[in-house]
């Protein structure tokens, strides 16, 4: 495992360098004009959820949707999949802080992913909190991963899988490969790698989560207490510390290698920080990379990050493929 951050390179000498001047202009129009509803609250919510926040974006590749059955109904899946041979299927999970969200504003990233790694993507549209709290994301994530990796051979012609996700995201994705590696390991196996972005590993709080205040960009403190309080409501820290809702305390070792991505300024950095440290003190190879004046979903706001962001991990997938 290895920082990337601007005076050091990455383990396979990858170095973030981000547009400094773009990701500024981006930070500089945040604090003067991003909004944060009260997510605890109805209005709030629905403010919030009808807002867009995938970036806008041409798409290469035709999108399909596959309705499956799940654990709290039916379970939609939206696919990408590259023309010609298919080296992977991505099972994809999208952020929102649990509340929020569908998997259609990560076609932008899905998109890159097809053209430039060769991969399809499955990305589960999971039941929200605070209507559904976790675990049900989790059983959906599980649900959907299960039906790829049952599929994958008969819909794309590979039975190879990787596993993303970005934000709560990263959160589900790390716990449903927990639980694949527990109750389905012949499916994990499977999974020759993990990009997991900006995920949040330890609800009950790391101290950059501690740390925020409600001048923090894109997550103030009061917007991220909203959103774990959804997704978690009536559990203290100690409860949340479970290893089934806080990956950071679970047995990690028997997994994947995995791309960690986080912002400088994100106040989920030291999930990944830590996160990473412990996946590679468990035995797993882990690589970290620390993208600098980056706030939460950075790679989302601004194009020129966001482009290299994507051809980060499209060619990181590529490589742990061809290992």
């Amino acid at each position: 495992m290895s920082t990337a951050m601007t005076t050091a390179t990455s383990s396979d000498g990858f170095v973030p360098n981000p547009d400094a001047a773009e990701l500024a202009a981006v930070n500089q129009q945040i604090a003067a004009s991003m909004q944060y509803p009260d997510v605890t609250t109805a209005e709030g919510l629905a403010a919030v959820r009808s807002a867009d926040f995938a970036p806008s974006s041409d798409l290469k590749h035709a999108v399909s949707e596959r309705t499956i059955p799940g654990p709290g109904g039916d379970l939609t899946l939206r696919i990408i999949r590259p023309e010609g041979p298919v080296k992977a299927v991505v099972i994809g999970i999208h952020g929102g802080g649990w509340c929020i969200g569908t998997p259609q504003q990560d076609d932008w990233i899905n998109d890159h992913y097809a053209e430039h790694a060769q991969v399809a993507t499955v990305s589960i549209d999971y039941r929200l909190a605070p209507e559904h709290p976790v675990p049900a994301p989790v059983d959906d994530c599980v649900a959907g991963a299960l039906w790829v990796a049952r599929n994958a051979a008969a819909e794309f012609g590979t039975d190879r899988l990787l596993l993303h996700g970005a934000s709560a995201g990263g959160h589900l994705a790390a716990l449903t490969l927990l639980r694949l590696r527990d109750e389905h390991p012949e499916v994990a196996e499977r999974i020759a790698a993990v990009s997991l972005l900006y995920g949040a590993y330890d609800i009950s709080g790391t101290p950059s989560q501690r740390l925020a205040d409600r001048t923090t960009p894109v997550l103030p403190e009061h917007w991220l207490r909203g959103f774990l309080d959804n997704a978690f409501p009536g559990l203290d820290a100690e409860q949340r510390r479970d290893p089934y809702l806080s990956p950071l305390f679970a047995k990690l070792d028997d997994l994947p290698p995995a791309l960690f991505t986080v912002g400088s300024l994100d106040p989920l950095l030291d999930d990944s920080l830590f996160m990473a440290a412990r996946w590679q003190a468990a035995g797993n190879h882990a690589d970290l990379d620390v993208w600098p004046d980056g706030v939460h979903g950075f790679n989302t706001m601004a194009p020129g990050t966001g482009h290299a962001v994507a051809e980060r991990i499209a060619s990181w997938f590529t490589t742990r493929l061809s290992a």
